[in-house]
């Protein structure tokens, strides 16, 4: 039996704090299907950030491959207030939920390669995350995780990617415990070294 992951405010808090955070852009209730540009390179960065700081990391990655970029969002938004974010979080964590996702990929199968960016809430993934992961077909695609927390390392999420991707083929990930912007991007960058060329 998984243990039950606990959420606190200094958890979500802590994974915030680095980054100055984008604009967030409103969101529709209704999901539909996105149309990207398909990359030369077969490449797509897909990612969660409430705060900015894992969009930094994707932003990077997306000019360093020349890849396609996709912002997973929630339909409904999740609350700014963090003591909401916090109970709203764990009960999705609780019950297993997969809440719908604001868009969806229609041409996923034109990328071999997917880049899945998130931040760790209460030692798991969240609960979105599970959601694009369950609505789209990964099957054969190599899957290369990164993920930003804010001091308690990585938890399990790496066990949801893979549990939610079960016929996908993993290369090594990156993770961050998210502080300067300008030693982040230096360390994302040697990672990215590591990989080598994505063909």
């Amino acid at each position: 039996m998984n243990e039950t992951k606990r959420f606190s405010r200094r958890e979500i808090l802590a994974g915030s704090a680095s980054f100055t955070a984008l604009a967030v852009m409103s969101l529709s209730p209704l999901t539909v299907k996105a149309t990207l540009p398909i990359s030369d390179a077969g490449v797509l960065v897909a990612y969660f950030s409430r705060s900015g700081n894992t969009r930094v990391v994707a932003s990077q990655i997306r000019q360093a491959y020349q890849a396609d970029i996709f912002e997973i969002k929630p339909a409904t938004p999740y609350p700014e207030n963090l003591d909401l974010l916090v109970s709203l979080t764990q009960k999705e964590t609780d019950s297993g939920y997969e809440p719908p996702l604001a868009a969806e990929i229609s041409q996923m199968g034109n990328y071999h390669t997917l880049f899945i960016g998130l931040p760790v809430w209460g030692g798991t993934a969240p609960a979105i995350i599970r959601s694009f992961l369950s609505h789209h077909d990964l099957t054969g695609k190599i899957l290369i995780p990164f993920i930003t927390h804010g001091g308690n390392g990585p938890g399990n999420s790496l066990s949801v990617i893979s549990e939610h991707a079960p016929h996908s083929t993993f290369l090594k990930g990156f993770t961050l415990h998210a502080d300067q912007e300008r030693h982040t991007l230096m360390q994302v960058s040697q990672w990215m070294d590591t990989l080598g060329a994505i063909k």
